[in-house]
């Protein structure tokens, strides 16, 4: 594998930043209208500072929340499992007989590391820049031997990377630019030889931050990586790599809402909807100050040389001098009335709602829901992010499932096993991906009650035990519940 040098990274870097320019504005508005407790996007907030003080409607980013919170729940329920290993399509019998005990252990041991990370946190933070940006980056790395769990995840801000699509058309190309101290240096590159120029600054400024540019390329079947240390632009030295290698995944799983043709960066939901998010965040704005104009009223003076408007306080009890024969203070009548604004900003809400699925993902209003409502209301779902579950199985998921399984299978924990489809392959049984089945799994029961009206002769072509086996892989049953069978479909007793 041709090894990458610091100019390339750099030079790689610039470029893909360049591309990224055109999203920076449209990302800080959506940050700004939608999440604003992010960070503003691209903008490098103050931590703990005030965000929302443009802010005056509250309905996108409830809807954002709830959103990111609906696909956390659907997607990568937290302590539950929604992936795991199954035999492949054509294994035989005696080899899914074999794989069974290995492929149920090592499932079980892919959830047990899953569970003692922070990647229920760190997911649900890259869910909600996916909803707002319509890209996110999840950064998955290896602790050190003797923690808890093997799996470290980091959800990288859009602010710090540039993408660019690879040879398989996913967002594979990474390059990650961070600033860090010189405590976080060293503990994140030992052994690296930092410039003595880096040591001094530090010695005399503690929280002195020094930029560090990351690149992930994919070559020959692998990933390869390189940390540069990026020089300052007074200063004349050289990159310092800081480490490089190659990965067999790559750490950085980027992931889209939708992608545009021709497009690298995904769009999202609330780029959908964002003009009626900005019209109803000035609808609110207006009506709060008609309200304040409607409280205090707007007055008028004549200026007889008694009355002082500056020095006019508008309290109970007050006395206002005047001159006599003066008007002294009136009050000006307002020429219009802002009543519509209610109507208006009901429909922009709703509007915001039904474009961020609130409406159909979010809490149940009825407490009391019949199952064919509980049926529809899944069915409406599984339609709905249909297309998106679909991309991001291919450039969330399933990088992610494997990255975990490289991981683990180097560090000894687990077996060897090679995800290749056709003797072992992956399986998703989150909630959103056994929709599918359960409803194949319902209609093949109306099958089977139809058949009983039938006669014995109808019901005689049902294959009992293999329909069994069959419904219970649509229902997620675990292998161990059921009886092996033989060659022949049997089961044995």
């Amino acid at each position: 594998m041709p090894a990458l040098n610091p100019q390339q990274v750099l030079d790689g870097y610039r470029r893909a930043k360049t591309k990224r320019q055109a999203w920076e504005s449209h990302w800080n508005e959506c940050y700004e209208f939608a999440l604003p407790q992010r960070g503003g996007g691209l903008q490098n907030a103050a931590p703990g500072g005030k965000r929302t003080d443009k802010l005056f409607d509250a309905t996108a980013s409830d809807a954002v929340d709830q959103l990111a919170a609906s696909l956390l729940a659907r997607l990568t329920p937290p302590w539950a499992r929604w992936f795991g290993l199954i035999a492949g399509a054509e294994a035989t019998t005696e080899e899914k007989d074999l794989l069974g005990p290995v492929i149920d252990r090592t499932s079980e041991i892919l959830k047990s590391h899953f569970d003692r990370s922070n990647f229920a946190v760190e997911i649900h933070q890259c869910y909600l820049d996916l909803v707002t940006a319509g890209t996110a980056c999840l950064l998955m790395e290896e602790t050190e031997p003797g923690e808890a769990t093997a799996l470290r995840f980091t959800a990288v801000p859009l602010s710090q990377v540039a993408l660019e699509e690879g040879p398989t058309g996913r967002l594979d190309v990474t390059y990650r630019r961070s600033a860090m101290t010189l405590d976080r240096l060293n503990a994140r590159f030992p052994g690296a030889t930092l410039p003595k120029s880096i040591e001094q600054k530090a010695k005399t400024d503690r929280d002195a931050t020094f930029p560090v540019v990351e690149a992930v390329l994919p070559q020959q079947g692998a990933y390869a990586y390189m940390a540069v240390l990026e020089p300052g632009s007074s200063d004349k030295a050289e990159p310092v790599i800081l480490r490089h290698g190659a990965f067999r995944s790559s750490p950085f799983i980027n992931f889209r809402w939708l992608k545009a043709p021709g497009e690298i960066y995904g769009r999202s939901p609330v780029m959908k909807v964002l003009p009626d998010i900005k019209t109803a965040n000035k609808v609110v704005e207006l009506t709060l100050k008609n309200a304040s104009i409607a409280v205090t009223g707007i007055w008028q003076a004549d200026d007889d040389g008694v009355l002082n408007p500056a020095a006019i306080k508008l309290v109970p009890g007050t006395i206002i001098p005047k001159a006599v024969g003066s008007s002294g203070l009136t009050p000006l009548s307002s020429p219009t009335r802002f009543d519509i604004s209610t109507l208006v900003l009901d429909d922009l809400r709703a509007s915001i709602r039904r474009a961020l699925l609130t409406d159909r993902l979010g809490q149940v209003d009825s407490p009391k829901m019949t199952a064919t409502e509980v049926l529809e209301r899944a069915a409406e779902m599984a339609r709905v992010l249909g297309a998106t579950y679909g991309r991001l199985q291919s450039e969330l998921l399933t990088p992610l499932a494997l990255r975990a399984l490289s991981i683990l299978a180097r560090r000894g924990e687990i077996e060897g096993l090679e995800i290749d489809g056709h003797l072992v392959d992956l399986e998703y049984v989150s909630p959103l991906a056994r929709q599918q089945a359960q409803q194949e799994a319902a209609a093949a029961m109306k099958w089977i009650q139809a058949l009983a009206v039938l006669g014995p002769e109808a019901d005689a072509v049902v294959d009992k035990a293999a329909t069994a086996r069959w419904l219970a892989r649509g229902h997620g049953v675990p292998g161990e519940l059921l009886k092996p069978a033989l060659d022949g479909g049997e089961v044995i007793p």
